[in-house]
């Protein structure tokens, strides 16, 4: 697993600057497609770090049609969700987090779109390798008929492999989403 992920890390990171900007409003385009985004009004996403897909036009996206929009903080093993705002500070990882807003765990969020490594088409997902999502997300395993948060993969098309092992830990996604398509 430990290559795998170095090796889908790698293609990420060599996609140019252009490939990324349409990526990234493809990526858009998909999620309004699918209706993803009714009946939502807490949206978790990402800025992309290590190569990561482009988020700028689904943020800049939510921000214009009055969703509340909220970016991933590390705090401790898990993660909490603080409001976008205009100030960021690094954390341990190297990556932008907000800091003076609002801070709301993962339970009040109505989508949280994660970034992944890679994925295959029954929706198993390889993550950086920490498991902070599937920490923070634990509770929704348990959780039987309508699942609050929706959780949705964002990643490139070149990130898909045949098949990914899942574990007892690992909390399933309710699609993924590409720039070419969605994965329901």
């Amino acid at each position: 697993m430990k290559e795998l992920r170095k090796e889908l890390r790698e293609i990420r990171r060599s996609i140019g600057q252009p490939l990324r900007k349409r990526s990234g409003k493809n990526l858009l385009h998909q999620c309004q497609k699918n209706a993803i985004f009714r009946n939502a009004k807490h949206v978790a996403i990402f800025i992309p770090n290590d190569g990561e897909i482009e988020t700028r036009a689904i943020i800049n996206f939510l921000v214009h049609q009055g969703y509340f929009v909220y970016l991933p903080i590390l705090v401790g093993e898990k993660l909490k969700f603080a409001k976008l705002g205009k100030l960021f500070r690094k954390n341990r990882f190297g990556i932008e987090e907000p800091i003076f807003t609002p801070l709301l765990g993962a339970h009040r969020m109505d989508i949280i779109l994660m970034p992944l490594v890679g994925f295959d088409k029954n929706k198993n997902r390889l993550g950086m390798g920490g498991g902070f999502y599937d920490k923070t997300l634990s509770f929704h395993t348990k959780l039987k008929e309508f699942r609050i948060p929706k959780l949705y993969g964002l990643a490139f098309d070149a990130q898909e492999v045949d098949k990914l092992q899942s574990e007892p830990w690992d909390v399933p996604v309710d699609g993924i989403v590409t720039p070419s398509r969605f994965i329901d």
